[in-house]
């Protein structure tokens, strides 16, 4: 499938990413000198970069050419994983992100080795890191030349054979997001991942406004109408029991997944912990969260406008997204489009790559190796470290098309293998005082054996696959674990109680609207579902059915009281607590200071 000619697409794509390239080199010219510009961008992005930057790590090529073939396949109740983690970016923005600016941490490691040991920080780093290089990461550079390969026939275009192709445009892909990762550092990532996410949602947006004018034959209106009232199951957001991802799943595992991902997961949260302020924080994990509500209409609404237009007649349902591109694009777009396609593949690698190179840095060699190496000495490890990483990636990526049918399936199911005992630790370790690492390192290796048993292991080894979704498994395990942590900490507590210890690098006022703006991104969530309902779009009486309109204006009633509210009275509220937090953490450090001074006088 080609668009346009293909000399000009690769030169104006060329265009394209060597201006973001040009100004992220110009933008990040003498700030990776030490650790902080090199980790953590200096400390200085703003909300602008690290909303722009989370949108551009979390979604790539998968979920370009993935959800809007599920749309297409289907209906949009795969919409669950993007949508409700705004539940969980609410979470990190008013209580986990103040936690880490709090304690000046780098990695999430590094806060886990301090609430407990340095053993549960190596047993962190290893999941973590088999997950990303083994898995995320090859399966992240596949899907992105999958996407390639079925937008232009690379094989049919230089002659060479499809194997070939997808070694190719896999090596090229990794190289350039390595050297954004490698060289570049944090602050590289972030300012790279904002421009291309500028231009993901201006494709995004514009691909389903031209895919409406040409389904209604020039007229959006009509576009418009045909998907809003036939085949209107394909407009559902709440599915059925036979769907990837039921709606109970929302309620379960789901929370924990998202929670995971947007709070402590390290490859999307260094970005935030790279932050200028608290402010500019929970102003830029917010913004993201808007951002994520742009995914039904820019990532699944075409997967249904192409099923209108095509009907089930397509060989695959991941062609959906690409075919209709070729046919609605305007041809001198398509260096502009394989650009943006290209950048939503190697943001997501690069930010994955550098936060793998920062564990590695800073959790294993120098916690393990070498504690008193300088900036010099831990950057030059990360940039050897991400190489090597990149090498192993890109040498594995490849692999995957020789894999047995399922390998998909098996990929969107592995993170279940770290996320979940990581969020339990977590928050475990968060809300506990007395809680010992003994309790981690038995919740991380009870998770590893038990979740694949419940997943595969049963259908492995005695032909019995266990009925539960894989997303409520999740919340099965999460409550074991976390009830296991505590049934230890009961028989075994800790000698001491954990003291959490105030050493913020950067202004901790929140932001004034952190409140109410989370009150708003709520009401959006619920907007949405709504809108993408049996009530809503999904109504097979009409456009919508007659308890519509006052459900939404409930929820606009109920959102302003509740914003009102939060400006004049829960915002004082909530700024005292965290900087009381603060002054008692710091107050009790100088009374056990004060203590152990008065008691070396009197000796």
């Amino acid at each position: 499938m080609i668009i346009g000619g293909i000399g000009f697409t690769l030169i104006t794509a060329a265009f394209f990413m060597s201006l973001v390239a040009w100004y992220s080199y110009i933008k990040t010219k003498g700030e990776v000198s030490d650790t902080a510009g090199y980790f953590l961008a200096g400390r200085g992005l703003t909300g602008g970069f690290i909303a722009g930057s989370l949108l551009l790590t979390n979604l790539s090529a998968e979920q370009l050419v993935g959800l809007n073939g599920q749309a297409y396949r289907t209906n949009l109740s795969n919409m669950a994983w993007e949508v409700t983690a705004a539940f969980a970016i609410i979470i990190m923005a008013t209580y986990l992100l103040p936690k880490y600016l709090g304690g000046n941490f780098t990695t999430l490691p590094e806060f886990l080795s301090k609430r407990f040991d340095e053993g549960v920080r190596q047993y962190t780093v290893l999941l973590f890191m088999l997950g990303y290089i083994l898995v995320t990461a090859p399966s992240m550079l596949y899907s992105g030349a999958l996407a390639v390969l079925q937008l232009f026939n690379v094989p049919e275009l230089f002659g060479i054979s499809y194997e070939a192709s997808v070694w190719i445009v896999i090596w090229i892909i990794g190289i350039i997001g390595a050297i954004y990762a490698i060289f570049g550092g944090l602050k590289a990532v972030a300012i790279s991942d904002t421009l291309n996410g500028v231009g993901l949602i201006i494709i995004g947006l514009l691909v389903p406004i031209l895919g409406l004018i040409a389904l209604g034959d020039g007229s959006i209106g009509d576009g418009m109408k045909q998907i809003a009232t036939t085949d209107t199951e394909k407009m559902n957001s709440i599915g059925t029991k036979q769907d990837s991802v039921p709606f109970g799943t929302i309620f379960t595992g789901m929370i924990f997944a998202n929670l995971f991902y947007w709070a402590s997961n390290q490859y999307v949260i260094q970005r935030t912990l790279g932050a200028k302020s608290l402010a500019e924080g929970q102003k830029g994990v917010l913004i993201s969260g808007f951002y994520k509500l742009l995914v039904p209409l820019t990532m699944m609404i075409p997967g249904v406008i192409a099923f209108h237009m095509y009907g089930g007649g397509l060989k695959s349902v991941d062609l959906a997204y690409p075919t209709l591109i070729s046919d609605v694009l305007p041809k001198w777009m398509s260096g502009f489009f394989l650009a943006v396609l290209l950048g939503a593949v190697l943001s997501s690698f690069n930010s994955l790559l550098n936060s793998a190179a920062t564990m590695f840095a800073l959790d294993i060699y120098k916690a393990g190796f070498n504690r008193n190496a300088d900036d010099a000495k831990l950057i030059f490890v990360s940039k050897i470290a991400g190489t090597l990483l990149a090498v192993i990636s890109l040498c594995i990526a490849p692999l995957l098309m020789n894999a047995p049918e399922g390998l998909w399936d098996l990929i969107r199911r592995f993170t279940g293998f770290f996320n979940i005992p990581i969020i339990a630790i977590l928050l475990v370790g968060i809300f506990s005082k007395r809680i010992p690492a003994l309790a981690a390192k038995v919740v991380i290796i009870f998770h590893v054996i038990t979740y694949y048993m419940l997943v595969w292991g049963t259908q492995h080894l005695f032909d019995y696959a266990v009925p539960i979704h894989f997303i409520h498994i999740y919340a099965i395990l999460f409550v074991a674990e976390v009830a296991i942590m505590i049934g230890i900490g009961m028989w075994k507590p800790r000698a001491t109680p954990y003291t959490f210890r105030s050493e913020a690098a950067v202004d901790m006022v929140p932001w004034k609207y952190t409140l109410p703006v989370s009150v708003i991104l709520l009401a959006f969530v619920a907007i949405t579902y709504f809108v993408f309902s049996p009530i809503g779009l999904a109504y097979d009486g009409g456009y919508v059915s007659t308890a519509f309109w006052p459900i939404i204006a409930g929820i606009v009633a109920v959102t302003a009281v509740l914003s009102y509210t939060s400006i004049k009275k829960w915002n004082k509220s909530y700024a005292s607590y965290l900087l009381k937090e603060e002054k008692t953490t710091e107050r009790k450090i100088a009374t056990k200071a004060s203590i152990k001074t008065t008691v070396t006088d009197l000796t």
